[in-house]
């Protein structure tokens, strides 16, 4: 099941004038209550994936209101829910992860931002760049350009962000054009308080309800009509939105006394930036800076006055854009030089890094080279310095992986142990927990294109081999985008390729939420929707599931796969629900269990020292956390031995490696019977005399 905000959704409900306190994420949703939302849609995806979480727990309350949600297939379903607000006065959000997120949306989003909107249209996006992020380093920006849709980039702190929703929906419906509001990994966990209005009930819901329809050939997205959006984007709405966030005030200018320098940054970038002015002795505790800062919490689009006033004056002022291309500073430049401010000297690039995440450190190290600081980050550096010495060397790579007893390890172990009959294959990866098996010590995957996009980038590969080749998708990207996109081209090209489905049973990468295919669902969704159904509707005729824990079979049915002499698309679907998921729900009724006193046996895998060899072979087809090494107990022998530590969640895998590679038989299967009755301790007594 999807992350639990059942507790902090009831601040949801506090009225006009209380204090909110909480997370990033609960204060966006609560931002869109208080802008009288009529429709909120998304897909999961950090940073943004709890909102789907939270609304999901907020039912009751968005029912009370009249706010229908929906949690869509994918990017493109959700942004093509905003299509309610081109022809009526309906406030609508979604939510998703950028870039890719974006990239799957861009079609609807095109013709969102061209036929224009009636009712504000908000995008929430999570701005996944940087050490943190999981995907391609790109950015939204490029996007709220080509389509003319605004961008906000709030400073990270609650009252702006929450402020920066409601403006969202205003400066949406002041320019009939949707708006782009974008948050980092931080600011989506950043945590404070804020002063909450009451919830508005929207004008048009589930609850009031529309009697007409609205038609509006100016509104349909076919030439002629087209011509006259794009000219209405430029002649009207642009005009209309710059009035607006200048009017309103949307950018911020703080002052400081060094009326010869300034800086000009993105909002979500401030506190970098005032933090980097504090360790340099230029900004106090409560963020008075003695350098002036332009903070553009509207990055698209940029108002030329604004920062022709700002730049006024001064010498030089630092562009802090974080990404490539710099979008923001060649505007800042064309701006100032076609106004004549040939004076000011422009840094940006340069004195920070061409890209890559800006980071406290990277912006602190920026800063002071272009304020010519170096001194001021002395102490720092020999602080950093001291740190080195007493870790006596750096800390190893830490590459992730796959959670202890992951059903999808047990598959790429069977994948490994299928090589030894077939010979190496090439495998088209895809967007998922599955990707890990690209790293160590599988090093399984050669490309990864998109979500859902395994099989189809398999396309061109497959005929070009002398055997066939393997496609990996999950259930998460099945239904997000692999059904028609991969599997219905592979079935209609008649395709001679192999696909395995790993069917976890939750988008567990994005935090377990709910799939079509889940074991289990909330009453809100619907009941069961089987992969295997929707395979035999596109016509792919050779499927067998197996069960990912039996290393053996599932080799054996890969290597059937790349023998059979059926032509065309074959699917394995490998099931084993999420240990994740499994292990929260056992824990609570096995501690039910035990405080009642009711017998509990719990099963444990072990490697017997004596028969261990120390090949480590077992490691190197596992990669499981708890299969790891310890001394040799016995004083003649100097390699470790193999052992499994706490945390074992009992899956087998490591006995199932065993016994299908023709490994050493040191594995063992305990059970660990928790409160025994009188038949378990005299069991116990009579094997303890055979020890």
């Amino acid at each position: 099941m999807e992350r639990s905000f059942r507790q902090e959704v009831e601040l949801l409900r506090l009225g006009e004038g209380e204090t909110f306190h909480g997370e990033g994420i609960l204060a966006v949703t609560k931002a869109l209550l208080q802008s009288g939302v009529s429709y909120v849609g998304g897909y999961q995806g950090a940073p943004v994936s709890h909102v789907m979480d939270v609304l999901n727990d907020a039912r009751g309350i968005l029912d009370e209101l009249g706010v229908h949600v929906e949690t869509n297939a994918n990017e493109a379903g959700a942004a093509a829910m905003l299509g309610a607000s081109i022809n009526y006065p309906m406030r609508g959000a979604v939510a998703f992860k950028s870039t890719v997120g974006t990239n799957v949306a861009s079609d609807a989003l095109s013709n969102l931002a061209s036929a224009g909107v009636k009712g504000g249209a908000l995008l929430v996006l999570g701005e996944d760049y940087g050490e943190g992020s999981s995907i391609i380093q790109e950015r939204s920006h490029a996007f709220a350009m080509k389509s003319q849709m605004w961008l906000l980039d709030p400073r990270p702190n609650l009252p702006k962000i929450v402020q920066a929703v409601e403006q969202g929906f205003e400066l949406s419906e002041a320019s009939s054009t949707p708006v782009m509001l974008q948050l980092r990994i931080r600011a989506c966990h950043v945590t404070g308080s804020f002063r909450t209005r009451a919830n508005r009930a929207p004008a048009i819901s589930r609850r009031q309800v529309m009697a007409n329809p609205d038609f509006d050939y100016a509104r349909i997205c076919l030439p002629p009509a087209t011509y006259a959006q794009e000219k209405h984007k430029v002649e009207v709405r642009w005009p209309a939105a710059v009035r607006f966030i200048r009017e309103h005030r949307l950018n911020e200018v703080f002052p400081g006394d060094m009326a010869d320098t300034g800086i000009l940054c993105q909002g979500g970038l401030y506190n970098a930036v005032i933090r980097a002015l504090q360790q340099l002795g230029l900004a106090d505790a409560f963020g008075t800076s003695r350098v002036p800062i332009y903070c553009m919490n509207v990055t698209y689009p940029l108002l030329p006055e604004e920062i022709i006033d700002f730049c006024a004056g001064k010498k030089r002022v630092l562009v802090v854009e974080e990404g490539q291309p710099a979008y923001i500073e060649d505007a800042i430049l064309a701006a100032l030089r076609r106004a004549g401010a040939n004076d000011v000297v422009v840094a940006g690039k340069g004195a920070l890094p061409m890209a890559g995440e800006y980071t406290g450190e990277v912006v602190l190290a920026g800063i002071a080279g272009f304020l010519d600081s170096g001194r001021a980050l002395e102490p720092i550096r020999s602080l950093k310095a001291k740190a080195l010495d007493l870790l006596g060397a750096p800390a190893p790579a830490r590459p992730p992986g796959f959670c202890v007893g992951c059903p999808e390890r047990p598959v790429f172990s069977a994948m490994k142990v299928a090589e030894r009959t077939t010979g190496p294959v090439h495998v088209s990866a895809d967007i998922g927990c599955h990707l890990f098996s690209s790293l160590p010590p599988f090093n399984i995957g050669n490309t990864v294109l998109g979500y859902g996009l395994g099989l189809a980038s398999n396309s061109a590969v497959n005929p070009v081999f002398g055997g066939r080749t393997v496609s990996v998708m999950g259930d998460g990207g099945f239904w997000h985008n692999g059904l028609t996109t991969s599997i219905a081209n592979a079935a209609f090209n008649k395709d001679d390729g192999i696909l395995v489905i790993m069917k976890n049973g939750y988008s567990s990468a994005t935090g377990t939420q709910e799939l079509p295919s889940s074991p289990q669902h909330s009453e809100s969704k619907a009941a069961d929707m089987a992969i295997e159904r929707a395979l035999q509707g596109v016509g792919v005729g050779w499927v067998k599931t197996v069960d990912n824990y039996r290393v053996g079979e599932v080799a054996g049915v890969l290597k059937e796969a790349m023998t059979t002499g059926y032509k065309g698309l074959k699917v394995i679907i490998a099931e084993g629900e999420c240990q994740l998921e499994r292990q929260r729900k056992l824990r609570p009724v096995v501690a039910e269990k035990l405080a009642k006193g009711e017998r509990h046996v719990r099963v444990k895998y072990g490697v017997d020292e004596d028969t261990c060899t120390g090949d480590h072979s077992c490691i190197r087809l596992s990669g499981c956390p708890t299969l790891t090494v310890k001394d040799n107990p016995d004083p003649l022998r100097r390699d470790p031995v193999a052992t499994v530590i706490e945390g074992c969640v009992g899956c087998g895998l490591c006995g199932e490696n065993a016994h299908a590679a023709v490994l050493c038989p040191s594995f063992y299967r305990a059970e660990v019977v928790q409160n025994p009755g009188l038949l378990d301790k005299a069991l116990g007594r009579l094997r303890s005399l055979f020890k």
